[in-house]
This record gives C-alpha cells, sequence and structure tokens, in this order.
C-alpha cells in the first residue's frame, strides 16, 4: 500500500488494465482514497498481563486514517494510561483471523489458520485463564469461528471478547476526558451488531461526547473485507441512505464532531461514501483523553 501511495496514477492504472485482464473479481482496484500500509505485530510479554492481545492483521494493510493514531496506538496508549498490561503472543505477525480465507469459501485455508492459531492463543493464555482481545470487529468474529469449528473442546474454554467491549467494561471508567467532543456520529458495522457490540460503543461515544448520531439509516456498508475494492459501486450503493444523511447533518452540526466504527475496512468504506474520516472508536476515546 505505501508503494501504490508512493505513485497513485500509477498504481491505480496497473489495476485497471490488471482488472481488465483477470476480471473485477480477480483484482482489486487501488484508488487514492485507500490508506498507506501498516506497521508489522511484534510480541510483548509484559509482567502481570490481564489479557492476551490479538492484533488484526488488516492493520497492517490499511494504515491509520489522517488525523488519528491507528486502534493499535491507541488501545496501547489507553493501557498505558489505565496502567493495564497485556500479552501479545509469539508468531503474531503470521496470524490472522481467518476472515479472508472463509468469506471466499477457501475453507482449507481456513482451516490451516485455525489450526495455527488456536493452539498459540491457548499457550499464551495460559490454558483459557486470560481473555483474548481483538482490535477489529470482524476480526474478533473471526476468531470466534475458529474456536467454534475446531473439533479440539479445549479451546471452547478460550474467552474471546472485542477491544471495544473489553475497554468498556474494563478500562472507560479509570479514563478522565481532557478534549472532548460536541458529536460523535456513530456507523454500527454488521459485526458489531452480531457480536452485541453497539451498547459497548455507544458507553464509549458518551463518554466523550455531548451528543451521539447513530443515523437512522445505519446498515451494512458492503465494504466486506475487500469487496468495496473489486466492486465499489456496491458499496456506493449499501450506504447511499446514511451517506445522504451524514452529509444532511454535516452543515447542521457545530463545535467538534467526529465519525466513528470499529473495523478498519467498514471505516474505510464509510470515508469514501461520506466525505467524512471515520476513525475506529478507540481512536476517539485516546484523543479525548490524552494529557
Amino acid at each position: 500500500m505505501n508503494v501504490a501511495a508512493a505513485v497513485p496514477p500509477l498504481a491505480t492504472a496497473a489495476t485497471d488494465i490488471g482488472r481488465a485482464v483477470l476480471g473485477h473479481d480477480n483484482l482489486q482496484r487501488w484508488t487514492s482514497d485507500l490508506p498507506r500500509g501498516g506497521s508489522r505485530r511484534a510480541p510483548r510479554h509484559p509482567a502481570g498481563p490481564v489479557a492476551v492481545w490479538f492484533p488484526a492483521c488488516i492493520h497492517n494493510l490499511f494504515g491509520a486514517a489522517e488525523g488519528g493514531p491507528g486502534v493499535g496506538p491507541a488501545l496501547d496508549a489507553l493501557l498505558a494510561r489505565t496502567g493495564t498490561t497485556v500479552d501479545i503472543p509469539e508468531g503474531i505477525n503470521g496470524l490472522c483471523c481467518g476472515t479472508p480465507w472463509s468469506s471466499k469459501g477457501f475453507t482449507r485455508g481456513h482451516a490451516t489458520m485455525r489450526e495455527k492459531a488456536l493452539p498459540i492463543l491457548w499457550e499464551a493464555t495460559g490454558h483459557g485463564r486470560l481473555p483474548v482481545v481483538v482490535d477489529g470487529a470482524s476480526c474478533t468474529e473471526g476468531v470466534l469461528k475458529f474456536q467454534h469449528t475446531d473439533p479440539d473442546p479445549r479451546y471452547g474454554e478460550l474467552t474471546i471478547i472485542d477491544a471495544v467491549e473489553f475497554v468498556a467494561d474494563r478500562l472507560l471508567d479509570d479514563l478522565v476526558v481532557t478534549h472532548p467532543y460536541d458529536t460523535v456520529v456513530l456507523h454500527n458495522t454488521c459485526s458489531m451488531t452480531h457480536l452485541g457490540l453497539n451498547a459497548a460503543a455507544r458507553a464509549i461515544a458518551e463518554k466523550i461526547a455531548s451528543s451521539v448520531i447513530v443515523p437512522v439509516a445505519t446498515g451494512c456498508c458492503a465494504f466486506a473485507g475487500d469487496r468495496g475494492m473489486l466492486h465499489p459501486e456496491l458499496t456506493a450503493s449499501a450506504t447511499k441512505g446514511e451517506a445522504t444523511e451524514v452529509a444532511a447533518r454535516t452543515g447542521r452540526d457545530t463545535g467538534r464532531t467526529a465519525y466513528a466504527s470499529a473495523n478498519r475496512t467498514c471505516e474505510v468504506g464509510m470515508t469514501r461514501a461520506t466525505g467524512q474520516t471515520y476513525h475506529h472508536i478507540l481512536e476517539l476515546l485516546d484523543l479525548a483523553t490524552r494529557p
């Protein structure tokens, strides 16, 4: 992504030519509104961890949106601010939640990653003693799918939660808001809804803002992993109602307004659809509670 961002016209032209040859379902289209690449994940083993952090690999592919630190650095800052320590397991840079495989029907690839990830998480958590915290809603759903589809009954003892829930339950009360927002506009993703995270995301938004808006037309953004890069028209169609509602508010809202979600590709899709920069809700919490 960083190489493509350095030469945007060439990257767009190259992917357009490739799509013409290989087909629109086989090669993603690079556009200049896509983020630069992110950073590699690295293990850590502090004393007294209360959880095992599974940083999502999508943050390797897509770096932070403009004006935000990215969800990884944001969560790091929130943990430090509250004196909370977490472990990141060895081999993390070779692990994935499996969603890129399962969403395309690549069952063997999904099973291979599951067979790699679950034993590592089992050992890192002390055989289920510590919870696993995942920092992207669809990725949390993916790790839960690992657990639910693996035949080994031991892995049923793992507790897998999303970072939004973890922060809302364990860190939020210990954070002091120093830079509040006037309004936070919240996009609840499909995975957030499936996992029951909407209330936790709203609680975080209410902590940092005087007003929290969830658009009436909120629905699936249809970015769907890389689907929004294969068929941008799907996201444009799926988000039309919500984007219209957000645009209508933009002219009325005064003061400090931010736009939030809890999944990187959905944030990219909503940014593209509305013209407003969406960040992970934990990024906004970090920015609002900095000293």
